[in-house]
């Protein structure tokens, strides 16, 4: 299945519409190679250990980095510059002790694995991100530029999204509750040099009603499903116009892509979040009462959080077929886990409550759903922050050694692979790096990292340059 320009499917196409969109399809004909090399390639799983394939992923960004030092790999032996305020509780995995603000967490502990020695050379937000989002750090290195530059390597979504292109799925990539920097383009979050074709599509929510919609299923009211067929029927002739880039036939590819999507009702019911029972929506996350002005209806739904919502209809799109989920935390600016200062206060009043309840919910409502097995659930920020906390209260960043947490996808829950130094500074033993990730959530789809993709100058690459961190699954 192609992917789909999300900026097609709002409006009826235009013949300008067709120019410039069709100036995007030029890379379709590498999937062939890249299609041969992933098969070439499949049979080189076999020599790594492995369980049976996941169907579905999903990430989930704390953009700004969270303090691993007061979450998931605490020091509590450490000089109290280091350790900081906060004490370690019991996990349901004996020895394994996590943050007093994670007790959600703490319940399921059996059912994760934490990677305690990730860590890249990137100290900005940017750069970082982008390491992130593809396992390889930028183009230009390590700066802090998004608002000027384009991306080049396609983040994991898109790199699935195109070597499983034969799948006939609706959706298989998307990304809520928006992209989290403030930036008009995609810079680590899209297809990259695979093109626009695999960026995924963008479920935006209302956080004040705390619903969602996909803008590019939005339509006129006057524009019913009837017209839009027949629009179609009129432009099946602008198939036979040479200057449509040279790729009518990929054109008509985009084109039946939307207009199933106009048409599919499971996506648009995935949406529908309004329709889980209140006691689900609580389970993902509530407000202090405090923050509730009113009663009645109006006063629940004010009460439930995004934060937590957008895990839930993330469960919710997995069920709707979705392969691949990005979910992010923050946007760029406000409040984010960027904590220069008073990292402790707002860790413990702000960060850290709704990150537990909502994540420990996901993780046992896709048990309970029987999704567990089948879907992989990565926690992480672009870095960690600083063993030694500043003088504004703060611990400012950190990429040198960080956490990231898993769970599901045939893990073996209780899990800690790698460990950092007695100060939480540099991985001790076991180091990981972001393309050792990428190569994991490849492996895990059953897909060879060592399978080639190429840029637009024909140049090959591996989808990932790591190697799959198989010790933590089954």
């Amino acid at each position: 299945m192609l992917g789909f320009p999300v900026e097609l499917l709002p409006h009826p196409a235009s013949r300008r519409d067709v120019l410039r969109f069709g100036s995007g399809l030029g890379l379709l004909s590498s999937l062939s190679v890249v299609k041969s090399a992933c098969a070439a390639g499949a049979s080189a799983i076999a020599d790594r250990p492995s369980t049976a394939s996941i169907r579905s992923c999903i990430v989930l960004f704390y953009y700004g980095g969270p303090s691993h030092l007061d979450t998931y790999d605490m020091k509590p032996k450490a000089p109290e510059s280091v350790r900081g305020e906060f004490a370690s509780i019991e996990t349901s995995q004996p020895g394994l002790r996590i943050s007093e603000h994670l007790p959600q967490m703490a319940r399921v502990m059996h059912k994760v694995a934490l990677v305690r020695s990730m860590h890249h050379t990137n100290r900005l937000h940017d750069s970082a991100s982008t390491e992130t989002h593809t396992g390889r750090q930028g183009p230009n290195g390590d700066r802090e530029e998004f608002a000027v530059m384009d991306q080049f390597f396609p983040c994991h979504g898109a790199v699935l999204t195109m070597l499983r292109s034969g799948e006939r799925l609706n959706v298989p990539h998307a990304m809520l509750p928006w992209q989290f920097h403030n930036v008009v383009t995609t810079p680590c979050q899209g297809g990259g040099f695979l093109g626009h074709q695999f960026d995924p599509l963008v479920v935006t929510a209302d956080a004040r009603k705390l619903r969602y919609q996909m803008d590019a299923l939005n339509r006129p009211t006057e524009l019913t499903l009837d017209r839009i067929s027949q629009r179609r029927a009129l432009l099946s002739g602008l198939d036979l116009n040479p200057t449509l880039a040279g790729h009518p036939a990929a054109f008509g590819e985009f084109r039946n892509k939307a207009h199933e999507l106009l048409h599919s009702t499971t996506l648009q019911q995935a949406l529908r979040i309004e329709e889980e029972t209140g006691a689900m929506r609580e389970r993902y996350g509530t407000r202090e009462p405090k923050a509730v002005a009113g009663d009645g209806a109006a006063a629940n739904a004010a009460a439930r959080n995004l934060r937590g919502q957008n895990l839930l209809l993330a469960r919710r799109l997995v069920e709707a077929g979705v392969r691949f989920v990005n979910v992010h935390d923050f946007r760029q600016q406000g409040k984010n886990w960027d904590s220069h200062r008073q990292n402790f206060l707002q860790h413990k009043r702000y960060l850290l409550p709704q990150a537990d309840q909502a994540l420990a919910a996901l993780i046992e409502d896709l048990d309970d759903r029987g999704l567990l097995d089948s879907t992989l659930v990565v926690a992480l920020g672009e870095f960690g922050r600083t063993p030694k906390i500043n003088a504004g209260a703060g611990r400012d960043h950190w990429p040198d050694c960080y956490t990231i947490l898993l769970a599901g996808g045939g893990i073996r829950g209780g899990t800690v692979f790698g460990s950092s130094d007695r100060l939480g500074a540099y991985p001790a033993t076991e180091p990981v790096t972001p393309a050792d990730l990428a190569a994991t959530i490849y492996w895990r789809f059953g897909i060879d990292p060592r399978t080639e993709m190429h840029d637009q100058t024909a140049r090959p690459y591996r989808i990932a340059d790591g190697r799959p961190i198989t010790q933590i699954f089954g």
